[in-house]
């Protein structure tokens, strides 16, 4: 039975959300994730920077090929999440369809939203600064 999963974004740590979200779109449900600006992501920022830019920097040039890297937060998530499905089968890419991202609160009637729960990391930065920073 495919049922529709709404996550609040806001505060939860990437990893963690993601690896949720992932099993839920593999079981075969519709989920959308609401507040991907305020998602938090641990580790050092500037590091986190350089391989965003490094990624970004592979799909520029001259010719039109090579990864495409996101420059908008929801965008960017649901690329994030892509690769902890297994984009190489059927199965995965089907998964991938029913992800939906949303930047902000996205109210809809009947279906509740659920907000994970757990210890942010000591050194830890919203996906809204880097997005600050990369444009």
């Amino acid at each position: 039975m495919m049922a529709k999963i709404v996550y609040d974004g806001k505060g939860c740590v990437f990893g963690r959300l993601a690896s949720v979200v992932a099993k839920d779109l593999l079981k075969g449900n519709f989920v959308d994730v609401i507040n991907c600006e305020g998602i938090v992501i641990s580790g050092d920022k500037k590091l986190f920077m350089k391989k965003i830019l490094a990624k970004r920097k592979m799909g520029s040039g001259s010719s039109m090929k090579g990864p495409k890297y996101p420059r908008v937060a929801d965008r960017l998530i649901k690329r994030m999440i892509r690769g902890m499905l297994p984009w190489d089968r059927a199965k995965g890419r089907e998964a991938f369809r029913k992800l939906r991202c949303y930047v902000g609160d996205r109210k809809e009637e009947g279906v509740e939203v659920i907000k994970l729960k757990h210890k942010k990391p000591m050194k830890y930065f919203t996906i809204k600064e880097i997005m600050g920073l990369l444009k």
